[in-house]
């Protein structure tokens, strides 16, 4: 079967409902980023706002940039400046003192073009810290993904639209564009979910059901669960997903 590129619709109030715990995770890598009062600092994939009220909160001044104009609109409400613009055409220019991004970058198929980019709109000095999906991420999950568009005529690796680098891989891209690397690491970190593996796969795999229709998007869905229930369903029925994160901090001269 011929498929066009994958793609991802994002939608807030989905958003909330199925995957608000990965804001809610983020505290890590706020604290390695240490926002300091006054800072212009950039929210990179900034979601519905959640941890960008926290850097504000914290003094900064910050703007925020997503791709999803659900996603810009919902940050808005919540007061903030918020812009759609996605990261491979960010149009800022040596504005802040800090780029800030959590559980986006690994959506970002092309890391070098989004590293260069986010280069460009720091100070001298400037850092940039975030946290991605890293190598191993949702293994299990992209397995069984695979498996049940295979059955269909679909390359489900084709359709895949995630980039999960190794340490050494990323640490290569950030200093071939001229950063320093700080600190750099795999973070094994099973994540509960909430709404259960369905709730999970309905928020974050459109791109790979694209070519079906709602009925047969149904049962494909069903058998991705079915797979998964022995590895990531404990026997009273709650859902942990096999997260792995890449954690890193990396600075400008």
């Amino acid at each position: 079967m011929t498929v066009p590129p994958p793609t991802q619709t994002w939608d807030a109030d989905r958003y909330a409902r199925n995957a608000g715990f990965v804001a809610g995770l983020g505290s890590a890598v706020l604290a390695l980023l240490a926002p300091r009062p006054g800072e212009r600092i950039l929210d990179l994939a900034c979601g519905d706002g959640t941890l960008t009220e926290k850097l504000v909160a914290a003094g900064a001044v910050v703007v925020g940039v997503d791709a999803g104009p659900d996603m810009v609109a919902a940050a808005r409400r919540r007061g903030l400046d918020a812009r759609v613009m996605s990261a491979e055409r960010l149009t800022f220019d040596g504005e802040f003192d800090a780029v800030f991004s959590n559980a986006a970058l690994h959506w970002m198929k092309q890391p070098d073009l989004v590293i260069a980019k986010v280069r460009r709109a720091l100070r001298p000095g400037g850092r940039f810290v975030g946290e991605l999906g890293g190598h191993g991420n949702t293994a299990a999950v992209l397995t069984a993904l695979i498996a049940v568009l295979a059955r269909r005529g679909v390359d489900g690796v084709a359709r895949s639209p995630w980039y999960f680098p190794t340490p050494g891989e990323y640490r290569e891209r950030l200093e071939a564009a001229g950063f320093a690397v700080d600190s750099i690491e795999l973070v094994p970190r099973p994540t509960p979910l909430p709404t259960g593996m369905a709730g999970w796969l309905e928020t974050f795999t459109d791109s790979f059901f694209k070519p079906f229709a709602s009925e047969e998007r149904r049962k494909a869905l069903d058998e991705v669960v079915d797979l998964l229930r022995p590895t990531l369903c404990d026997s009273r029925g709650n859902w942990t997903a096999d997260y792995v994160r890449l954690r890193f901090a990396a600075r400008l001269p």
